[in-house]
């Protein structure tokens, strides 16, 4: 049973001083596979335009569209080709200009990918930097000289399988990739190319975007040395690529990136309300996220990778996450994902088989409860499971490279389900370009809409209560117990205290909660009992 009491609402002057992003919540949309308006299979602008509804009814404050530029997809659009131009596949630029209108119409802002560490090798900066040494871009990309012997100028390897250099019989050269050889690295440490990359962000932001969520930008720069990286230690995890062999002091995280940065966030200050959030992977990056969000000229926030691929929800897990990127002082605001169009859903990863509806209930009540902003993977108000794609129906290359042994990139981006009874779903009238999940119809949002015990209900009623509670949005968070299943903290801001306990175990709990109005209540939890797999949030009296 889900209690939702009556809300309170943010003073209005919390209202005028806070920018919109601090506490939103974001949802991502994968345009590939969200919805599809020509029957080819693929996801497409106005299928996202004609589906944005659904995105508003539930209460979110902003879209983030994966990248829908024109690319030849090696990477599935971050390989990009023109950085200012629609892939026909996605539709056209008018097609853009009436999402961003339709959007903005439903009263939610418009983030969109932008992706400053390279580009397909099919972009016209590459095909001129290759043709020759002395042409004009010729330093726009990464080229270095064979060793004597022939081997490639260092020992990186790239992220999705083996060396990241490749031979380049034009320029008689190597030119560096970090991910495919289809991706060549930018020169970052180039102010060409950085002023070409802020003119990318200038032409997006005319044309009315909210914001930019920045794609792997701690690979923007490269050691100009060329210095081999050293080995990493063996740190018990399976090691499935090259790439985790080895720390990467030398292939990126240059100490120069946040001078970049500096120049992102004085073009977006130029605008007015613009949101930057940069995406910062890696085994350790809070170092990086710090300093690359820090004080008030850098970006506003990070993108944490958390709990993306955590093989359990904890309350320890919890604890810690937050204590390391808290928010507070010089800090930048905190962005958190669950899941991604990069990682394994979580109700896969961790809810128990038997339990899922009611594990996916508690962990959506947590969601709204954390301190930071809060990004929705599409399909995770529905409770969408990953997908077990088959080897001959894979589509991912990094998923490919790597079998068996691989992300599940695919698996996740799985396309969304409309009507249970409508042809693959309601996403397309012709053959996905990936299959739908068997258990995924029966989640459509056709079936859950209207019913109030479904997942989608429950969300759109849990976004309610955060969006019309400022300490939901904007307060501190004190952890006050995180043992082996029960989490407890409490959220304050501007006198309102929200009491929020979780319990993370198949056996019930009973603890001791304060007096006040249950804003929130799932799988029966009270102020003295925490059933399996139950939250409650409380406002303090």
């Amino acid at each position: 049973m889900n209690i939702l009491s009556p809300r309170s609402q943010p003073s209005s002057e919390t209202a005028l001083a806070t920018p919109w992003w601090r506490g939103a919540s974001i949802y991502q949309i994968y345009p590939r596979s969200f919805a599809d308006s020509n029957g080819d299979g693929i996801g497409d602008l106005p299928g996202i335009t004609a589906r944005l509804d659904h995105v508003a009814d539930l209460g979110v404050d902003a879209v983030w569209i994966s990248p829908f530029y024109t690319s030849p997809m090696c990477d599935f659009g971050y390989d990009i080709a023109d950085y200012r131009g629609v892939d026909p596949i996605f539709g056209t630029m008018a097609d853009f200009d009436a999402l961003v209108a339709k959007a903005h119409g439903l009263g939610l802002k418009l983030l969109v990918d932008q992706v400053y560490s390279h580009t397909s090798d099919q972009h016209e900066w590459f095909v001129t930097s290759r043709s020759n040494r002395t042409n004009a871009k010729a330093d726009w990309y990464v080229w270095a000289d064979a060793k004597p012997d022939g081997s490639p100028p260092s020992n990186w390897q790239s992220v999705f399988g083996g060396p990241a250099w490749r031979w380049d019989a034009r320029r008689g050269q190597y030119y560096l990739h970090n991910f495919l050889a289809e991706q060549p690295q930018l020169n970052g440490h180039n102010p060409d190319v950085q002023n070409a990359l802020l003119d990318v962000a200038r032409f997006w932001l005319d044309r009315g975007v909210d914001g930019l969520r920045v794609d792997a930008i701690n690979f923007a720069m490269h050691d100009p040395q060329l210095r081999d990286n050293p080995p990493a230690p063996d740190d018990g995890r399976a090691r499935t690529r090259p790439f985790n062999f080895q720390q990467h002091l030398y292939n990126q995280s240059h100490p120069d990136i946040p001078y970049f940065i500096k120049r992102v966030r004085a073009l977006t200050d130029s605008y007015e309300a613009i949101f930057t959030v940069a995406e910062v992977g890696g085994p350790d990056p809070q170092a990086e996220m710090h300093a690359f969000t820090s004080g008030d000229a850098h970006f506003n926030s990070a993108y944490s990778f958390d709990f993306l691929y955590a093989e359990q929800l904890t309350p320890a897990l919890v604890r810690d996450a937050l204590a390391q990127w808290q928010g507070d002082g010089d800090e930048g605001w905190p962005s958190w994902a669950f899941a991604n169009h990069d990682a394994p859903r979580w109700i896969s990863r961790w809810a128990p088989v038997h339990a899922r509806a009611a594990y996916a209930r508690m962990v959506m009540a947590l969601f709204i409860a954390l301190r930071g902003n809060i990004i929705f993977w599409q399909g995770e108000e529905l409770g969408l499971t990953q997908v077990e794609i088959e080897f001959e129906h894979l589509q991912d290359p990094e998923a490919i490279a790597n079998w068996p042994l691989t992300l599940s990139r695919d698996g996740s981006r799985t396309p969304m389900v409309w009507c249970d009874t409508a042809p693959h779903g309601g996403f397309s009238s012709g053959e996905p370009w990936l299959p739908i999940g068997d258990d995924h119809l029966a989640l459509a949002v056709s079936q859950q809409t209207g019913d109030d015990g479904s997942l989608l209900e429950l969300t759109r009623r849990l976004l309610g209560v955060r969006q019309a509670n400022a300490a939901l949005c904007l307060g501190s968070m004190t952890v006050e117990t995180a043992s082996e299943n029960l989490l407890l903290f409490h959220r304050d801001h501007d006198g309102q205290r929200m009491i929020c306990a979780y319990n993370m175990g198949a056996e019930p709990l009973l603890w001791s909660g304060p007096n006040g109005n249950i804003l929130v209540s799932v799988n029966g939890a009270t102020t003295d009992h925490l059933p399996a797999y139950s939250g409650i949030i409380i406002e303090s009296v």
